[in-house]
């Protein structure tokens, strides 16, 4: 709401504090997008430490935000590996035979519904 300033004055100030604390709350989103405006402030260090966050979340995009960095050097390949291993043992740590189950429900009803996800 605060970052686009739809309907609103746009206040960056907001949309950090707002972003920061959905973050601390757990939301991956948020954390991602901290990790955008912090690199688009030229502040990768602090970029790498939300995008490492998310990262070890689960989320895909933060891996791929943190192969960006490595590429521009921003950050070695050393620790984007350890990164890499971390997220794919918070990959695994999620996998059950219950979820796999609900999301093949939720994609045989997405196909029987005519939707695609």
């Amino acid at each position: 709401m605060y970052h686009g300033g739809y309907g609103f004055e746009k206040d960056e100030k907001k949309e950090i504090h707002h972003l920061e604390e959905a973050a601390i709350g757990g939301d991956i989103v948020a954390r991602v997008d901290l990790g955008v405006l912090e690199q688009g402030k030229g502040r990768f260090e602090r970029a790498e430490k939300h995008f490492t966050i998310a990262a070890n979340l689960g989320c895909e995009d933060a891996i791929n935000k943190l192969r960006h960095l490595q590429l521009r050097g921003f950050m070695s390949y050393e620790d984007l590996d350890t990164v890499i291993h971390t997220h794919q043992a918070a990959l695994d740590a999620m996998k059950s035979s219950q979820r796999e189950a609900g999301e093949e429900n939720l994609r045989r009803a997405a196909r029987e519904g005519g939707y695609d996800l």
